[in-house]
């Protein structure tokens, strides 16, 4: 296939991935010990309604949650940069969203690291779904949405990334994300609307 042949928003089978939507900032008013680019709650505020849809057209959803042990251990080099310590087990704000309205028998996988597929069983379940596209939501779009995207774009999947429903530690780190994802796969900026219409169009197949 020629890199100007356009590729439809989903190839084969899609996987809603939804990346680390969880409380992470203060809730005692002191400083948050990660970076929020300004508007990302309202981001990660169209992610529920993309949850709905996906399993109204029955979409798989593979919701991922960061969390680190309370002794540290398992942070490794993630504090060398511009984080403090943050999302740890037992935690509230290391919760799912319950927004999300995660559910008993949903995918769900906690992670140590940033990537979506270090350390984890996620490429288990994705060969078990017979995924083909893969489509990210959540936080934050130059760190851990990023590095899940790189990671499945090595792995040969299709990756798209809902531009309105992520964000990032700043709005350059976002955007340049943004541009580095699309680098790696023309057209795999789309919108939550253009993604629900996708999803209604292949419930209807």
């Amino acid at each position: 296939m020629s890199a100007l042949t356009p590729r439809k928003l989903i190839e084969g089978r899609p996987v809603l991935v939804v990346v680390d939507i969880q409380g992470g900032e203060s809730v005692d008013g002191s400083e948050s010990a990660i970076p929020f680019m300004p508007g990302y709650q309202e981001a990660m505020d169209r992610a529920p309604s993309l949850v709905a849809k996906a399993r109204e057209c029955g979409v798989p959803v593979i919701f991922f949650q960061e969390a680190h042990r309370p002794d540290l251990v398992d942070f490794g080099r993630e504090l060398d940069g511009a984080e403090d310590v943050h999302l740890i087990e037992g935690e509230a704000g290391t919760e799912i969203a319950p927004t999300l309205g995660v559910r008993p028998d949903d995918y769900v996988i906690r992670k140590r690291r940033y990537s979506c597929f270090f350390g984890t069983d996620f490429e288990i379940l994705l060969k078990g779904l017979r995924a083909d596209t893969l489509i990210l939501i959540g936080g934050h779009t130059d760190v851990c949405v990023h590095y899940t995207f790189v990671d499945a774009h090595q792995h040969d999947y299709f990756c798209r990334v809902v531009e309105d429903a992520v964000a990032g530690s700043s709005r350059d780190a976002h955007d340049a994300a943004l541009r580095a994802m699309e680098y790696l796969q023309t057209g795999a900026g789309r919108s939550a609307a253009d993604v629900e219409k996708a999803f209604d169009q292949l419930a209807a197949e």
